[in-house]
């Protein structure tokens, strides 16, 4: 069995998957809910366990097709439906399912102190267009577009250098 397979198939046997694109999903069975919720600004949710078990998840998930609205592993994967389902998946924290959402959640940080399981989030402009997971060694997963695959790419490439907005520690 690939390892992308068995980060896919063995924790969706686990948990319930989520509903829809646009709502927030219920807690995963076992999981426990972070009781900070996505309007509560500035308080880091994950710990740094929760945050490289998040990391290792959205490894796993790289290889899975884009689809635009997408959150499973099954149907394909939009940024912040990536986003979305790992943080609940592997966390077991409800983020907000929209990159203008995810702008405001967590709390900023500066760059040079990213660690694995931050959010990195892109645009031309000051709005965000784009985000993904950072993953440690100058690497984050994404879903980049209409199909592609997550992947991962280098955050210091030139075209993610110019596009960084901000750095979000969830």
């Amino acid at each position: 069995m690939r390892v992308s397979t068995f980060f896919v198939l063995v924790p969706a046997a686990l948990v319930v998957l989520l509903q829809g694109c646009a709502t927030a999903p219920p807690p995963a069975q076992g999981a426990v809910r972070s009781r900070v919720t996505p309007s509560d600004p500035g308080i880091s949710r994950l710990s740094e366990e929760q945050a490289r078990d998040a990391t290792v998840y959205a490894l796993g998930l790289v290889g899975t097709p884009y689809r635009y609205g997408g959150n499973t592993p099954e149907s394909g994967f939009d940024c912040s439906g990536l986003i979305a389902h790992v943080y609940r998946h592997a966390a077991g924290v409800v983020s907000p399912r929209s990159t203008s959402g995810l702008r405001d959640w967590g709390r900023d940080i500066p760059p040079q102190e990213l660690r694995s399981g931050d959010l990195v989030l892109f645009g031309a402009t000051s709005q965000v267009t784009h985000a993904g997971i950072f993953v440690g060694n100058d690497r984050f997963v994404h879903a980049p577009s209409t199909g592609g695959q997550v992947r991962l790419e280098h955050i210091s490439a030139p075209y993610w250098s110019r596009r960084l907005l901000a750095v979000r520690r969830p």
